[in-house]
């Protein structure tokens, strides 16, 4: 081979590399993070969308509720983006570790149990477990709690929590259902005697249907709980923007305006609960 063909060959196949080189690096390039548009970050927020007044879906099939609102004006404050993604309450937790969604907005009670696995903004709702009872059913104690049949609840709920503590983790008289659409259905169809709920989520069912002559009753044994905005465990950066995007909807009096849109009305309404002693 001349020492003319030698150098062609050779700046041939040095193109050749370099070409190949360069479009591998390219299509690295290309595979931007989940949830990244033009290089900005949109938050991932997950929620399940059957819980009124936090989460539900309306008419159209979107997303709205306290929560969503709540988030929004976070978001507009601390200058981060957000979009919203409504799945079944028992995958939003595993949906969180996995790293499939950055936020979960659900109404989710801050408990030590669940810190275990999870980290949490500051709180953002103060709530209690209630008993929403239906006409004809008198129940004002733990103990007359434990007289009934049939006792329903969301599977893996505080209220969950709440009716394992009172009647056993195992008690057959515990009716576990996937969301409280279903499970205050059931109420209304007669096959339960009471459902254990948050109790701004009991006076929104009691102020659609109040026809039905329900009632909502707050015991003692029922200690306050939080709602908080949780995080993957060890993601304090996105802890931090919440917490003092929080601060600011706080400040602003933002907060107090989204809660008038879906408590105050409501809780005129629905009445005050037959509390206990």
């Amino acid at each position: 081979m001349s020492m003319k063909k030698w150098l062609a060959t050779a700046l041939a196949c040095s193109a050749l590399l370099t070409a190949c080189g360069g479009q591998g690096q390219s299509q690295g390039q290309a595979s931007a993070p989940a949830g990244a548009q033009g290089g900005e970050k949109v938050y991932r927020v997950a929620m399940n969308a059957e819980f009124a007044p936090f989460e539900f879906m309306d008419s159209a099939n979107n997303i709205q509720g306290f929560d969503v609102d709540l988030v929004n004006a976070m978001a507009k404050a601390g200058n981060f983006k957000v979009e919203f993604k409504h799945q079944p309450w028992d995958s939003l937790f595993p949906a969180l570790g996995n790293g499939d969604v950055d936020i979960l907005a659900s109404a989710v009670t801050i408990t030590d149990d669940r810190k275990q696995t999870m980290d949490f903004s500051d709180p953002y709702y103060k709530i209690t477990q209630v008993i929403l009872v239906p006409q004809g059913k008198t129940i004002k104690s733990v103990e007359d709690l434990k007289q009934v049949n049939k006792v329903g609840v969301v599977t893996g709920t505080t209220g969950d929590l709440a009716a394992s503590k009172t009647l056993g983790s195992d008690s057959t008289k515990v009716a576990r259902f996937e969301n409280i659409i279903l499970v205050t259905k059931e109420l209304e169809n007669g096959g339960l005697d009471a459902v254990i709920s948050d109790s701004a989520v009991i006076a929104n069912y009691i102020k659609n249907n109040g026809s039905k002559g329900f009632s909502m009753v707050e015991i003692p044994d029922f200690t306050e709980e939080n709602y908080g905005f949780a995080v993957r465990k060890g993601d304090a950066a996105t802890a931090a923007m919440l917490n003092d995007a929080l601060k600011k909807v706080r400040e602003s009096g933002e907060y107090d305006k989204i809660y008038a849109k879906y408590f105050a009305k409501e809780e005129a309404k629905a009445g005050k609960a037959e509390k206990t002693k």
